[in-house]
């Protein structure tokens, strides 16, 4: 498995709002046997996760899901950025109107343990896009796996820790809380394509209709990356789907338009597939399995990180027994971390010599070292190198 399939998923036209175009995507049939629900955590302030004995990440945490395969079926700015290590602040009585600045206070922490925790029955917890982010800032989490000369004692000692990403909350993207609101679900419509500026955004779908309809307002309390947001802030208004019924004469009948109309859903759906979404479904993944829930299985997923032009993404997603993906939730990288991931993935690739990985970089040793104090990870080199 290293391929996202969107089978039994069909897009259907899209909808613009400004430079926001949500693309429905519907099922003929639900998923049987899992359904999902939306736990919701009153305290504010960051939350924290407990990872491991020395390790827990801090970030802000509205709400996590409930997956649910037991068959009864019932089953404005930055936000605190995702961290891995120490003490989290965060800014605090934001206003509307007035000239008093806001005021930054250390704010009550909601402890979870683990990203993903069974619950009595067959249900698992989990925290939604904080698992797949987790995941990237684990990436060679460990550090220097070699002892050698040029790397510091804290690189040796602690790798790198902490880690820490910026992400913007979805109230802060411009026009997707409007565009959320405003227009409609469409029947057996189980997720949807997210595009800012015509660039993806998020991927999200659920197994039941009636689960999207109880979660789709909770995409403004995602987390979204740096690109999306200043997008949504500098990007120009979208082109509106409009479709073209040519040959007008040769239509007689209510069946010949009701046919000459689903031949440009069709269409449609071919050109969002393949041009739209492209770069999300034609890429190749490297899955690490989080849970095995019955004939389920709950994926966390990182991209090639290569560095090729094209946007990409981290995710999480639910699979049944085929392969077929029943939950997904995704989130774009920047160019800024993607050359992170792709200069972490190289050091790793390269046993942590500097030598060989600028060899494999094609570049020179010196530009390497300024690479790597550039991406932030000075901390990891000696003084004098």
């Amino acid at each position: 498995m290293n391929r996202l399939e969107l089978t039994g998923l069909t897009a259907r036209p899209s909808q613009v709002w400004g430079g926001v175009r949500l693309v429905p995507l519907v099922r003929e049939e639900p998923v049987a046997g899992l359904r999902l629900r939306r736990e919701v955590y009153e305290r504010l302030g960051p939350g924290v996760v407990e990872l491991g004995p020395r390790t827990h990440d801090v970030s802000y945490i509205p709400h996590g899901l409930v997956a649910d395969w037991s068959g009864d079926g019932n089953g404005n700015g930055k936000s605190a950025g995702v961290r891995h290590g120490g003490g989290q602040s965060a800014a605090y009585g934001t206003r509307l109107g007035g000239r008093e600045a806001p005021r930054t206070v250390r704010l009550p922490r909601l402890a979870h343990h683990r990203m993903a925790k069974r619950r009595p029955g067959d249900r698992l917890r989990f925290l939604p896009l904080h698992l797949a982010l987790e995941g990237y800032l684990a990436l060679h989490f460990g550090g220097p796996s070699t002892a050698w000369e040029e790397w510091s004692r804290q690189a040796l000692r602690d790798g790198l820790s902490p880690r820490a990403e910026d992400a913007y909350l979805g109230w802060s993207v411009r026009g997707l809380g409007d565009a959320l609101r405003v227009f409609e679900i469409h029947p057996g419509q189980c997720g949807v394509m997210v595009y800012v500026s015509d660039a993806l955004a998020a991927a999200f779908v659920v197994p039941h209709p009636e689960d999207y309809r109880l979660l789709h307002a909770s995409l403004v309390e995602d987390l979204y990356g740096e690109l999306v947001h200043q997008y949504g802030l500098y990007g120009a208004p979208v082109a509106e789907f409009g479709a073209r019924i040519r040959g007008e004469e040769h239509i007689r009948t209510l069946a010949g338009l009701r046919a000459a109309a689903r031949g440009q859903e069709r269409a449609w759906e071919e050109a969002h597939d393949g041009l739209f979404a492209r770069e999300l479904l034609d890429a190749s993944y490297g899955f690490e399995r989080a849970y095995r829930m019955g004939s389920f299985t709950l994926w966390r997923f990182l991209p090639p990180f290569v560095r090729d032009g094209s946007g990409q993404h981290i995710g999480e997603t639910i699979t049944d027994h085929k392969g077929r993906v029943a939950y997904l939730k995704t989130f774009r990288l920047s160019d800024a971390q993607v050359r992170r991931g792709h200069l972490l993935h190289t050091l790793a690739g390269a046993e942590w010599e500097l030598s060989r990985a600028a060899g494999a970089l094609g570049t020179s040793r010196e530009e390497l070292v300024r690479r790597i104090r550039a991406a932030g990870f000075s901390q990891l080199l000696k003084g004098n190198v």
